[in-house]
C-alpha cells in the first residue's frame, strides 16, 4: 500500500464504525466525478485542437435566451 492509501485507511479507522461506510461512499462518489470531469476536459481540448470550438459571447447568448422566452410567453397568451 502506498503512503496516501495508508493514510486514508488510517483516517477511516479513526472514524466510528457507523461513519466509515458513508465516508468511503463519499470518496468513491468524488473520485467518479473527478474521472468524469477529466474525461470531459480531455474531450473539450480535443474539440479545441480540431477547430470545433467557436468563441462564445455570454451577453449575446443571454439576449437571445431572453428574447426566445419573451416570444414563447406571447404565443401562450
Amino acid at each position: 500500500m502506498n503512503t496516501t492509501t495508508q493514510k486514508a485507511a488510517e483516517a477511516l479507522e479513526l472514524l466510528p464504525e457507523d461513519m466509515r461506510k458513508p465516508a468511503v461512499a463519499y470518496i468513491i462518489e468524488q473520485a467518479e466525478k473527478l474521472r468524469t470531469l477529466k474525461t470531459l476536459v480531455r474531450e473539450g481540448l480535443k474539440n479545441v485542437e480540431a477547430g470545433r470550438v467557436t468563441k462564445w459571447n455570454l451577453k449575446e447568448f443571454l439576449r437571445e435566451a431572453r428574447s426566445a422566452r419573451t416570444h414563447a410567453r406571447k404565443k401562450t397568451r
